[in-house]
């Protein structure tokens, strides 16, 4: 490794560290997975400098894994396999921004944050909000989705283009800026949740969109998840304009009071967001309540008032540091199941069932509009003994989804720890052929080996 170092920091001068304290930084992300120290970071401000450390790298058989933010929750991140942490955090401009097309070219580095506060300025926003402000280019590896999915889609729907460095340092374009294509293969959608895996992005077109005239946000409760998921259902199907619709489960609203020093009542709830018009969504407001009242919601209440809408949707997202609060010193163990909305009552249920039966506290959220809910565990990542009971209730939460003709995860990706499920869920032969692709872009196999595939699947 030594060898490789010393090439590195010959063809890039400082922008190489071995500092401790920096790969320490870089050695693990949100998750409860054991952290690995790198050998080497790198900190990357041009696609040349991915190109070179890429073309090192693969000389030597030394793995790299990009990072962006160190906001994943399945270990995405982490060098499980030492090797070089490619750090693209310093390649944070944004580089051209079209209000005539609607979309924009970034670096993989720029935050959600960053970029929606400088489309602000052209009346834009672009809409994918996972909690975190995680980098763009994070974002577009592990397929990010989030609370507004319903409306605007995931990142998969969401990435136009990608400029990507493969395994040999190549660079190569995956797509034109062109709204739709039957050119060819679809590469881009190759890399967008392919985890680092298959190469380095280092460019990303984005569609964006016009901020609305009016954003209105409500609430309701319920007496129970049934009621609420049978009112989302129906408002999907009456096709309903709403941008966001989150269930918070009366577990989850008890440990946002205490963290955030909400007044929510302990009830189910569900957060509504409406984008549009004044009179669209006034209409689509009163639509909504209207659905929801009849299948047993109380207490709604709705708001414009923008200070008010941001303190009610931090509130959401407060919701996992709130839950991880229960236990001093835990980390958070994901959990992010995805199932056909008609079947998410069923599986909530279930889910809730299994808690207390198995006397696990694990308050609940989800995004209740495209079927995908999290539960809330939180664990030190030192009780072996804990984690493998939150082991076992995830191991049994994914095959509950499966059976239901869901997914194990809707948008924190496969990481380290659901490789197996992989396999479950869309069968070996499947795998085998991710595992092709795998090969043919990275023989060597230096692009964040252990994670997505197993190295043998059969």
């Amino acid at each position: 490794m030594s060898m490789v170092i010393d090439e590195l920091k010959a063809a890039l001068g400082e922008k190489v560290s071995v500092n401790e304290t920096i790969r320490e930084h870089h050695s693990k992300d949100e998750s409860f997975h054991t952290p690995t120290l790198p050998e080497a970071v790198v900190f990357a401000t041009s696609t040349q400098d991915v190109a070179t450390t890429l073309r090192i790298c693969n000389d030597h058989r030394t793995p790299v894994v990009a990072w962006g933010a160190g906001t994943s929750l399945e270990g995405n991140s982490t060098p499980v396999r030492g090797g070089v942490s490619l750090d693209l955090s310093q390649m944070d401009k944004i580089l051209r921004v079209s209000s005539e097309d609607l979309d924009c070219t970034i670096q993989p580095g720029v935050r959600r944050k960053q970029l929606n506060e400088y489309l602000s300025r052209d009346g834009l926003f672009f809409p994918v909000d996972p909690g975190a402000d995680a980098t763009l280019g994070g974002m577009a590896s592990t397929g990010a989705s989030g609370t507004t999915t319903v409306k605007y889609g995931a990142m998969k729907q969401l990435v136009m283009s990608l400029t990507v460095v493969t395994a040999n340092g190549e660079i190569i374009t995956t797509s034109r800026r062109a709204r739709k294509t039957s050119a060819g293969y679809d590469l881009t959608h190759l890399f967008v949740g392919s985890e680092g895996t298959l190469g380095v992005i280092t460019e990303l077109t984005l569609r964006v969109f016009g901020i609305p005239e009016v954003i209105a946000a409500a609430t309701m409760q319920f007496d129970s998840v049934r009621e609420a998921i049978d009112g989302v259902i129906e408002a999907i199907q009456l096709n309903v304009g709403v941008a966001r619709i989150e269930l918070v489960d009366r577990e989850a609203v008890v440990a946002v009071n205490r963290h955030s020093g909400t007044d929510l009542p302990h009830k189910d709830l569900l957060l509504l967001e409406f984008h549009g018009s004044a009179e669209s969504t006034a209409l689509d407001i009163a639509a909504a309540r209207e659905v929801l009242e009849r299948h047993g919601g109380q207490g709604f209440k709705q708001t414009t008032d923008e200070a008010e809408r941001r303190k009610l949707w931090q509130a959401r997202h407060d919701a996992s540091l709130s839950c991880r609060a229960h236990q001093p010193g835990g980390r958070i163990f994901s959990t992010d199941v995805c199932v056909p909305i008609s079947r998410l009552s069923e599986c909530i249920e279930q889910t809730q069932k299994d808690l207390a039966e198995s006397k696990i506290y694990g308050p609940l959220v989800g995004h209740v509009g495209d079927g995908n809910f999290h539960v809330l565990l939180t664990a030190d990542p030192n009780d072996h003994a804990a984690i493998e009971r939150l082991e076992q209730f995830h191991t049994r939460l994914v095959k509950r989804a499966l059976s239901l003709e869901g997914t194990c995860t809707g948008e924190h990706g496969i990481g380290i720890g659901k490789i197996d499920y992989l396999v479950s869920e869309l069968g070996s032969e499947a795998v085998n052929v991710m595992a092709m692709i795998k090969a043919a872009l990275d023989p060597n196999c230096i692009m964040n080996p252990g994670k997505v595939i197993a190295e043998t699947v059969g």
